[in-house]
């Protein structure tokens, strides 16, 4: 699954049961787990994330999924969008560590970067119910962009319940996906969330690539 990302994958997960465990962002009875439930359960969102896209993991925490993803997708650029400060210090530690240069940490909530950031894909893991993630996380899409929760058994009643709220906060289609069939038991639930047009003409700006390739966001590391 890991290919030549194994070892930062081993490094970060010994980050988490250290670092992660002793400030209060993972709980002790979660480190025996931490790989089939946490580190490999984000890994295989991967399969859902277009080549080249740009990323904002909400509520970011420990960095579940955006580190995961940040390590075994270089093309990727990937925001980590926290709003607590202790979250943000173990996250800048784990990127620095790890070398993830196509990730960056913001310290913030959702609400606040609206009018500057956009991406293509919004990821969050056990932040908070689906008509709220939504409403912080499709004013960041584009059009095409998708919110994508990693949800657990209750995802489908958790998205009937939420439809009429979704639609009336953004053009959008849903649908509860399964991924990683065959890598993970079981495999990641997540609810996806497609913006299918764009609140006005100016919802879904493109960020200028820096000189070498690399996106100027503005953001803060």
């Amino acid at each position: 699954m890991f290919g030549a990302a194994l070892p930062l994958a081993e490094r970060y997960t010994e980050l988490l049961a250290d670092a992660g465990v002793q400030r209060g962002l993972i709980g002790p009875r979660e480190v025996p787990r931490l790989w089939e439930r946490h580190v490999m359960n984000c890994a295989v969102v991967t399969e859902l994330v277009p080549e080249g896209a740009d990323v904002i993991d909400i509520g970011s925490g420990a960095g579940l999924p955006g580190v995961v993803l940040g390590l075994l997708r270089p093309d990727l650029s990937i925001t980590l969008l926290e709003p607590l400060l202790r979250r943000t210090v173990f996250l800048e530690e784990c990127v620095s560590l790890l070398g993830l240069e196509n990730v960056a940490v913001r310290r913030g909530r959702a609400e606040d970067v609206r009018k500057e950031l956009r991406a293509d894909v919004v990821t969050a893991r056990a932040v908070a119910p689906l008509p709220r993630l939504a409403g912080w996380a499709l004013p960041l899409l584009r059009t095409g962009g998708s919110l994508l929760a990693l949800k657990g058994e209750q995802a489908e009643a958790e998205l009937a319940a939420a439809r009429a709220d979704l639609a009336e906060q953004r053009p959008c289609v849903a649908d509860v996906i399964r991924v990683g069939h065959g890598k993970v038991v079981p495999a990641t639930t997540v609810v996806r969330v497609t913006v299918t047009t764009a609140s006005d003409p100016a919802a879904s700006p493109r960020t200028r690539r820096a000189p070498g390739g690399r996106k100027k966001r503005g953001r803060k590391r």
